[in-house]
């Protein structure tokens, strides 16, 4: 890999943990708001919103960020996109039009975030041993 494709990779994977890391915000210090909104949103374990969410958050974009074991912080992140879509952003339960569709953007965000997450996956278990600006090389290999 050239030097202007590893910088390159780096920097989308910067870009990448933006909405994650800025989540992280809202898990930690606003715990108690997340816990109430999570039992507004009936979630089984609201106190999983708080901080246990929050460190979920920032543990999986450092990973992949700093290149550590990054193959399974792209597994991380995916795991909560799934729980938060399912858990947080069921638009097909919602009657009013305006939230219903503001939900349904938020599921469909998350969608894409877990197929990134996938791809981040594959490419890490795949090529990770051989990326430079990373610490670790992959916990899982699929080549």
């Amino acid at each position: 890999m050239s030097d202007a494709a590893a910088w390159t990779l780096l920097v989308g994977r910067l870009f990448f943990v933006v909405f994650f890391l800025i989540s992280t915000i809202f898990h930690l210090p606003k715990g108690q708001m997340a816990v109430g909104f999570a039992k507004h949103m009936s979630f089984p374990m609201p106190f999983l919103a708080a901080w246990p969410s929050g460190l979920w958050l920032l543990v999986g974009s450092l990973s992949i960020v700093l290149g550590i074991w990054a193959d399974l912080g792209a597994l991380m992140l995916g795991l909560f996109v799934i729980l938060a879509a399912a858990g947080f952003h069921r638009f097909w339960e919602i009657e009013d039009q305006e939230q219903r569709q503001a939900q349904k953007s938020n599921f469909l965000r998350n969608a894409t975030y877990l197929g990134a997450c996938l791809i981040i996956f594959a490419f890490f278990a795949s090529f990770g041993h051989d990326l430079p600006l990373t610490i670790t090389d992959p916990l899982i290999d699929l080549r």
